[in-house]
């Protein structure tokens, strides 16, 4: 079974839920943090749920809303779908691939 992966984002919830109306109101704040972004790409923040979103930026959202990550990403699973081959057959999952890190100068 192959699980789809979606998230929800709560900014603009968020924000309401502590009097903050406009899209604009978060640049001077976002600004205070050190994290410079247009009006435009505040707009797109708070609108649709970003792709990329930097730690810094999250960092910088939490401290201004008071709330944790978790607030503002609710992850869900959007798809559930078993994989049908060709012959209509559910398909075997593909191989599970195992990686190691290992420091620099170690075997």
């Amino acid at each position: 079974m192959i699980k789809k992966m979606g998230y929800e984002w709560h900014l603009r919830q968020l924000m309401a839920g502590r009097g903050m109306f406009q899209t604009s109101d978060l640049v001077p704040l976002l600004a205070e943090r050190g994290i410079s972004l247009s009006r435009e790409q505040v707009f797109r923040l708070v609108t649709q749920p970003p792709q990329r979103l930097s730690m810094d930026v999250l960092a910088a959202l939490c401290d201004i809303l008071d709330c944790a990550p978790n607030d503002l990403i609710e992850v869900k699973v959007v798809n559930t779908n078993v994989r049908k081959a060709a012959s209509g057959v559910p398909a075997a999952a593909p191989p599970v691939r195992r990686t190691s890190i290992r420091r620099p100068g170690t075997e």
